[in-house]
């Protein structure tokens, strides 16, 4: 069928000559749903099976200080040249589960149920999605933390503040560990936005999981083809991952960027959140370089649902271009 711009409008032309149609009863056949769907995906990375489970989605006011260094009409821009609204950011939060070698081990856990109530349900989703995906939290083995945000380790305590995965290890980076539970650093903070960071990871770390820590290092495999990467900036610890098996292999890119749309496409953008924005940008940097040269599939905290991807080079900066779904695993 040849449609055409004329053809549309000639149809739309002939529409609105038509008499009315006699009214139509609104009733619907079954009542509208008021819930989405449970939020999981499975895939495949050689024989290690991977469960993306979104967390939820915070969506806020656009501030001037979003980005550091751009202003607020660029990110505008940037908003809406990606079909979003310019006056909002929403970003999105997916913890992954690796069951590979025998281990089932959990990647960051979300904002909490702390975050699920204050924000009416839109995050802190992490526990009912792992329900729903049919993921036991106690038959975790081990917990993997990238970094010491909230929206990283809230999720390790339940409502009632025990411990979310009873029976699993808890894996952190050392540098990051050495950092945040230092007095001496959390007492030159300045910002309260610093504070509260600091103060949270240690509400968390306090609350019966300090026996349960284990601290690692990068360059080495904190469980069954999992292996740690530095990507410091972010935070002083901040840790990627590469899950590997068989020929198979997927790089977890954490918060080396935020949203793609904003920081992939402009890798110099300076997020409020990263601690030391010129080590992140660097980080940025040299990880997308890395995942261009080697045609490498990456998995994005922040991307949108279910954040797996591949990366190209567009212009000045990256474009993430969104594995097709699978149907199957």
């Amino acid at each position: 069928m040849d449609l055409t711009r004329r053809h549309v409008l000639t149809g739309a032309a002939g529409l609105a000559a038509t008499p009315l149609l006699p009214a139509i009863s609104a009733d619907a056949a079954a009542p509208m749903a008021d819930k989405q769907a449970p939020s999981f995906y499975r895939y495949k990375v050689g024989d290690a099976q991977v469960t993306v489970i979104s967390d939820g989605v915070n969506t806020f006011p656009l501030g001037d200080s979003f980005v550091l260094n751009a202003k607020k009409d660029d990110v505008a821009a940037a908003l809406e040249k990606a079909y979003m609204p310019k006056d909002k950011v929403s970003i999105q939060f997916g913890p992954l589960v690796v069951n590979s070698g025998g281990k089932l081990v959990v990647i960051d856990t979300g904002n909490g149920p702390g975050a699920f109530a204050s924000s009416k349900g839109n995050v802190g989703q992490f526990a009912t999605n792992l329900a729903a995906a049919g993921i036991d939290a106690k038959s975790v083995d081990l917990v993997v933390i990238s970094h010491f945000h909230g929206d990283h380790i809230n999720g390790l305590l339940t409502a009632d503040n025990v411990l979310a995965f009873p029976n699993a290890e808890v894996l952190v980076p050392s540098v990051e560990w050495k950092y945040f539970m230092d007095d001496g650093e959390m007492g030159k903070q300045t910002s309260e936005r610093m504070k509260g960071v600091f103060a949270n990871a240690r509400r968390v770390f306090d609350a019966g999981l300090k026996k349960k820590v284990t601290p690692y290092e990068w360059g080495k495999d904190v469980a069954p083809g999992i292996l740690a990467v530095e990507t410091a900036g972010h935070t002083p610890g901040h840790t990627s991952y590469v899950i590997s098996s068989g020929s198979g292999k997927v790089f977890v890119q954490s918060d080396v960027t935020n949203i793609p749309y904003l920081f992939a496409a402009n890798p110099g953008w300076h997020a409020f959140f990263d601690q030391d924005p010129a080590m992140a940008e660097a980080a940025r940097r040299k990880t997308y370089d890395m995942l261009v040269a080697d045609k490498l599939m990456v998995q994005g905290f922040h991307y949108p649902f279910p954040g797996l991807g591949n990366v190209e080079k567009d212009g000045s900066g990256y474009r993430v271009i969104p594995a097709p779904w699978n149907p199957v695993i």
